[in-house]
């Protein structure tokens, strides 16, 4: 079992800055994400959108910002836990929290954090026959380890940033590497695209445009995809694996049935700690809402900060607590 001060649900941009506020106070963090990176939006959805209202920066890409911040929390040594959710909160006798995984992993905590962006982001599936059927047999929405798809047949669907960047960097690892995509042009980002368009050219992948998959089909694992283009011609592919990225839709999942105060899919929390009802758990950032409140980033960091001055109490309960300027004492280290 994994035991630390705060265990933090979300490794997106609050969540990872609120590492940082938990440092200066030499609070440990370990971060759970249903992801199987850190950044939550910014890395899933829109790396490389500019971000044009984060303090001192005039414009900073949002896969950058998320670079600035691990950056920025590497002294603290924080633990991660990445491509797993959170399914269970158990309250134990002294007040403190045991956490357990969808797979498994358990984080024994004093202080447990909601830093879930909108919620556990879930993928969205396409309509294809079959699909489910072949879910951790062949079909998975998020590419955790890239490791097994060594020297196998892999399809993906999708046009955004994820299917075009999963493309390029499967193309080095993969046997073979099929991207299909309903139109001729791409949403990502266009130096992306054109990556793929060349390794196309090369004949290093597969490009199928202005076609959808319809259905997949195989023998206890994936073995076939068959794809319809514009024309209603059908192409059926070998494969070994296939991977839908048509984003993620945000839910607050598990996190509904555990007794707090949800308005409008929303925790609601007390502005002076960003406390909920339950006793030693917090919503930081989108999650949470209460009366004024804006969806910036910026605010989820301020709201970071006031939460760890109020979870010190329960990690240290014979400590005073003594508020002093990074600019006087520097940066502590673990």
């Amino acid at each position: 079992m994994i035991t630390t001060d705060i265990c933090l649900i979300g490794a997106g941009p609050v969540g990872l800055f609120a590492v940082f506020e938990a440092g200066l106070l030499k609070m440990r963090c370990h971060l759970i994400d249903a992801l199987p990176q850190v950044g939550g939006q910014l890395s899933e959805i829109y790396p490389q959108k500019p971000i044009y209202d984060i303090p001192g920066y005039p414009a900073i890409n949002a896969q950058v910002l998320v670079d600035n911040l691990m950056e920025q929390i590497a002294p603290f040594n924080p633990g991660f836990t990445l491509g797993e959710r959170v399914e269970m909160v158990d309250r134990q006798s002294d007040g403190s929290y045991i956490v357990t995984t969808n797979e498994g992993t358990a984080v024994h905590c004093q202080v447990l954090v909601i830093a879930g962006g909108l919620g556990c982001f879930e993928p969205r599936k396409p309509d294809i026959i079959n699909l489910e059927r072949f879910e951790g047999k062949g079909v998975a929405y998020m590419v955790k380890n890239p490791e097994q798809l060594r020297d196998r047949r892999v399809v993906l669907a999708g046009g955004g940033d994820s299917a075009l960047d999963w493309t390029v960097f499967l193309a080095d690892i993969a046997s073979e590497v099929t991207l299909v995509h309903r139109s001729d042009t791409f949403r990502g980002a266009p130096d992306s695209a054109e990556k793929v368009f060349s390794l196309a050219s090369q004949g290093r992948v597969n490009l199928v445009l202005q076609s959808t998959i319809t259905s997949i089909n195989g023998n206890g694992h994936l073995q076939e995809v068959n794809i319809t283009a514009k024309d209603k011609t059908v192409t059926t592919l070998a494969a070994d694996h296939l991977i839908p990225l048509f984003g993620l839709t945000p839910k607050l999942g598990p996190i509904a049935e555990w007794g707090l105060t949800i308005d409008k899919s929303a925790i609601h929390v007390n502005t002076t700690d960003y406390s909920t009802n339950i006793e030693r758990i917090y919503a930081i950032g989108d999650i949470n809402t209460y009366p004024g409140k804006l969806k910036l980033i910026l605010c989820g960091f301020h709201e970071a900060a006031l939460m760890c001055q109020s979870a010190f109490r329960y990690v240290y309960p014979d400590q005073k607590l003594s508020f002093k300027y990074t600019t006087v004492n520097g940066i502590p280290t673990f």
